[in-house]
């Protein structure tokens, strides 16, 4: 196994009004316990005459940042939501497909959302079929395994925490909890 120096954090944050100061403050969580924290940029101006451009430029930078990552820490809070923000689980898997070692958490406000098919209930609508098969509101199917987030998401992470807090989108005692098993696992 290759030692675990740097780790990607993938989630909601580069949206956050304060993404800059979360980033900071989760890479110097990751200093404190020994590794580095590569962060993505804050999603703050995009310029109208060169989208594209700026998007593939985006897109780039993060790939090379998460080839240099030795592990990932993902945070899985649902954002814009029942689920992660869309990027944090395309990342999650880049990492996978590199065979880096991933843990994971979901900060949630309440207990009543600490199942995926629950957030999926209270946030578009889902009710169980007559033979007790959750569906959403155009009849598809939601998956219904009593985990926190949906099936490859969940089994690919080595550890994954759920966090009960008053405020999810800047609670960092899930990253703390991922690096102390980071650290044990790196040993």
């Amino acid at each position: 196994m290759r030692p675990v120096r740097s780790i990607w954090l993938a989630g909601p944050e580069p949206w956050l009004p304060d993404a800059e100061a979360q980033a900071a403050r989760q890479r110097a969580l990751c200093l404190d316990n020994g590794f580095t924290g590569l962060t993505a940029p804050a999603i703050v101006e995009i310029q109208a005459d060169n989208v594209e451009i700026q998007a593939r430029e985006l897109y780039t930078e993060r790939m090379a940042k998460l080839r240099q990552a030795d592990a990932g820490v993902i945070n899985l809070t649902p954002f814009r939501g029942p689920s992660c923000a869309s990027a944090a689980a395309f990342e999650a898997g880049v990492l996978a497909g590199l065979g880096r070692p991933i843990m994971a958490y979901v900060n949630i406000a309440d207990e009543s959302e600490a199942e995926y098919v629950d957030r999926v209930e209270v946030h578009v609508g889902a009710q169980r079929d007559e033979h007790g098969v959750w569906r959403d509101g155009d009849g598809c199917v939601v998956e219904d395994f009593g985990l926190p987030e949906t099936v490859m998401l969940w089994a690919e992470a080595r550890r994954l925490f759920v966090i009960i807090t008053d405020d999810p989108l800047h609670d960092l005692t899930g990253l703390e909890m991922c690096l102390d098993a980071l650290a044990l696992y790196a040993e």
